[in-house]
């Protein structure tokens, strides 16, 4: 047989990706991680906020604005 033409990357060890020590700005990526769990606790409060007020869950909450966007509901 002969050799392929192409080259694969070198594989990873288990758990490495962008939090390894590699030529990426790792600390860029840990600001960016962070406001990601920042804005996913706001968003998760304003669920629990708004299933409060209303008495519907989130998929209610969005289901219910889908019907008011195309006129199916009251």
């Amino acid at each position: 047989m002969t050799e392929p033409q192409f080259r694969y990357e070198p594989l990873e060890k288990f758990g490495e990706g962008l939090t390894t020590r590699r030529p990426w700005n790792t600390r860029a990526l840990e600001g960016v991680e962070r406001l990601n769990g920042r804005v996913a606790m706001l968003g998760f409060a304003a669920a629990l906020i708004g299933e409060w007020l209303s008495g519907h869950g989130p998929a209610d909450q969005v289901l219910a604005l889908v019907r008011w966007y195309l006129g199916w509901g009251t």
